[in-house]
């Protein structure tokens, strides 16, 4: 629906019996959430991407309610956002330039050489060019979580979900990741809109983002300063 943020959450229930959250992700706004798993915040990420419905309530991502879409249309609208599970969730037996290329090959019709191209670019912007042909398993947890973020932004999307980015990172790496994923500047904020989720947030990061919520056991989401 025209004029809709990238993401609004409507009424959902993050988690069985605590009251329903409704919240805006304004475009070109970098927007983090925080909590545990008992409140539920592991939950909105697959939401977002349409993985499963909540209980109560919508949510739309660009106006539309993916998980509501028939299997072949929701597979391709996903290719508008990018996706950073916890966790990383590479690929082991292939290295990180492979599992930087994965989307590309296998959601795109670009040739193989325009998917090398693309992905020696990407790896040059996260930082991984002498890295490019380890195994996750080789690699360190900083290696990884760049692999795993250039993976995400492989299509260039303009809406990223990232679920515990900076696990494992120091507090400049992860300021230079969320630049990354910002992908540069506009007038309205990062080129590209962000909804961040994990327990905590680095303080580094925290004064970059646009806004921090904390989802309580109460249910509520409370503004924190920034």
């Amino acid at each position: 629906m025209a004029g809709e943020p990238p993401i609004l959450f409507d009424a959902v229930e993050a988690a069985a019996g605590l009251p329903p959250l409704t919240l805006a992700v304004p475009p070109h706004h970098s927007v983090a959430i925080l909590g545990d798993e008992s409140v539920g915040v592991g939950r909105l990420g697959g939401y977002v991407l349409g993985l499963e419905l909540p209980r109560t309530g919508r949510v739309r991502v660009f106006g539309t309610a993916i998980a509501e879409l028939p299997p072949r249309d929701r597979l391709a609208f996903r290719r508008r956002l990018g996706y950073l599970p916890a966790g990383d969730g590479l690929v082991h037996n292939l290295s990180l330039r492979d599992n930087v290329a994965l989307p590309l090959r296998f959601g795109s019709t670009a040739s193989a050489a325009d998917i090398d191209g693309r992905v020696n670019v990407m790896l040059a912007h996260a930082g991984l060019d002498r890295a490019a042909d380890l195994r996750p398993a080789q690699a360190t947890d900083e290696q990884r979580r760049r692999a795993a973020l250039a993976r995400a932004m492989a299509f260039d999307p303009a809406l990223l979900v990232l679920e515990h980015p900076f696990d494992g990172v120091a507090s400049r790496t992860a300021a230079e990741l969320l630049e990354l994923a910002r992908g540069g500047e506009v007038e309205a904020g990062g080129r590209r809109t962000i909804l961040l989720m994990g327990p905590e947030l680095p303080d580094r990061i925290a004064r970059r983002v646009e806004a921090v919520y904390r989802l309580t056991r109460e249910g509520l989401m409370t503004p924190e300063r920034v």
